[in-house]
């Protein structure tokens, strides 16, 4: 077979032109014959596929990527140079459970990029939604959850268990401890230690982080219209006064008194059912002294 170039994903018109062709797989590259690879995909030099591998239509391997165990990579997705989809989990109960892998469609992964199959005593599966994108040298841990459309920036690096909700964004080198959950649409920042549990729609900062703000860039760029938006800040102040030892309240009577103020507002609501829900970490605190809040609505 003819070498495979590497270079950048096409467009949709040649992702739907090549579905029906047959795979193009380098000669350097080692795929078993028992992993069932759909149309259109391209496995580039110098790559590895195991047995229990299933790769959708119009995948690319550019080089040098190992895809192993029960793993599933959805249509369209694009791995980059010395990525590892797949591999044993970091786990020392790890005994070889047929445990999995599944990233969904169009995620794109970067260079350098670790992910790792879920564990017995976890969930037994790591699952990446689709329209992902994943920058270089980023390391996703067994049984971690990441939804539809996370940004994960360079260098990020999470421990097992780890929930991402849709949307959300994780800027450079920040670092999630085990079983955190990461609110939808919420913004970790660059070098940010993420100890406990972050809202939806929170944006938090700092070597350990803290809780500054909503991430009100996401909100304006995803249509949510202003009135609303100033209700989300109204609400927000209401649970996080700026100094709330002077308010003389706990933050459950605030809840309360949130919840029944907003009932109608589903933003809201969906907030504060994620701080109801079950978590192993707690929730990130708030910025010490006056919230730091980028201009909202």
């Amino acid at each position: 077979m003819e070498a495979i170039l590497a270079g950048s994903s096409s467009n949709g018109t040649q992702l739907a032109e090549r579905r029906d062709k047959a795979p193009e797989i380098h000669p350097s590259s080692i795929v078993s014959s028992r992993a069932r690879i759909g149309g259109g995909v391209r496995i580039g030099p110098w790559c590895t596929v195991g047995p229990d591998v299933e790769i959708g239509d119009n995948v690319e391997l550019i080089s040098h990527v190992v895809i192993d165990g029960h793993t599933t990579l959805g249509e369209g997705v694009v791995c980059y140079p010395f990525t590892t989809v797949g591999m044993a989990p970091q786990d020392l109960k790890y005994r070889g459970e047929p445990t999995a892998c599944v990233v969904g469609a169009r995620t794109i992964i970067r260079e350098n990029v670790t992910i790792h199959r879920g564990t017995a005593t976890g969930t037994g599966i790591t699952r990446i939604g689709p329209d992902c994108l994943i920058m270089a040298n980023s390391h996703v841990a067994h049984d971690c959850t990441l939804g539809r459309g996370v940004i994960i920036v360079n260098n990020v690096v999470m421990g097992g268990h780890v929930t991402i909700g849709d949307g959300a964004r994780i800027m450079g080198a920040a670092a999630l401890h085990q079983f955190v959950r990461i609110g939808h649409a919420a913004l970790v920042g660059g070098v940010c230690g993420v100890e406990a549990d972050v809202i939806p729609y929170g944006s938090v900062l700092g070597n350990r982080a803290r809780l500054v703000g909503l991430h009100w860039i996401w909100l304006r760029r995803n249509g949510v219209q202003p009135d609303e938006i100033r209700r989300m800040r109204q609400a927000f102040r209401a649970l996080y006064p700026k100094a709330a030892h002077a308010t003389g309240t706990v933050f459950q009577t605030r809840l309360e008194h949130v919840r029944k103020t907003y009932a109608d507002d589903a933003r809201v609501v969906e907030i504060l059912d994620f701080i109801a829900a079950p978590s192993h970490r707690g929730l990130v605190r708030v910025q010490s002294g006056d919230m730091i809040e980028s201009d909202g609505a």
